[in-house]
């Protein structure tokens, strides 16, 4: 898809930065995955540009079926020794979508919010958060055919 390591785009940044204000929550990334990172083409309350995926949230969403939700990171064994939960930023809350190329159907990124409290969502939070990942995912096919 060519998207890798390319610059931040206004038409990504208007999605997470609608999902931080609908939701309050204060992170929310859109990610493409490769083999060893998790690479934010949109990145809201995190000064970072990419991680290790052997690590993220993300890397698990991209996986799952549906919609991807940890309700209290520190309740859930898989991630509650993670570093991003038990350092900076003390994520308690995660919510992802996998994103996927429209030629192959393949996953290839996720679109997520995270909090630093647990909480559950509600079924219109939900429907929302599925509205906004059909959204990142509208976007990254615009992409693959330019």
């Amino acid at each position: 898809m060519n998207i890798l390591d390319t610059e931040p785009e206004e038409r990504f940044d208007v999605i997470t930065k609608e999902a931080i204000n609908f939701f309050h929550v204060p992170i929310s990334t859109i990610s493409i995955l490769d083999k060893d990172r998790e690479w934010f083409k949109s990145c809201q309350g995190l000064n970072a540009r990419e991680g290790d995926r052997s690590i993220s949230f993300c890397g698990h969403a991209l996986l799952a079926e549906k919609i991807f939700i940890v309700e209290d990171t520190l309740k859930d064994l898989r991630f509650a020794d993670n570093p991003h939960v038990t350092g900076e930023p003390h994520i308690r809350f995660y919510a992802g979508i996998a994103l996927h190329d429209p030629k192959t159907l393949l996953p290839v990124g996720v679109f997520c919010i995270k909090d630093y409290e647990p909480r559950k969502l509600t079924p219109q939070e939900i429907s929302m958060f599925i509205d906004l990942g059909q959204r990142a995912e509208d976007e990254l096919s615009k992409k693959s055919t330019n």
